[in-house]
């Protein structure tokens, strides 16, 4: 259990942080997916 902690306190973090960042990416990749889905309506007006 001793052992747990500090591990735990050192790999949670970036555990943390790259979970933010691949969800931040996400995001952005649905906005990107919809404005080359739309991209076709656009170029035929």
């Amino acid at each position: 259990m001793e052992q747990i902690i500090p591990l735990i306190s050192e790999v949670g973090f970036p555990i943390v942080v790259t979970l933010y960042l691949l969800y931040r990416i996400e995001v952005k990749l649905d906005l990107v997916v919809q404005s080359i889905q739309s991209l076709p309506e656009r170029m035929k007006g």
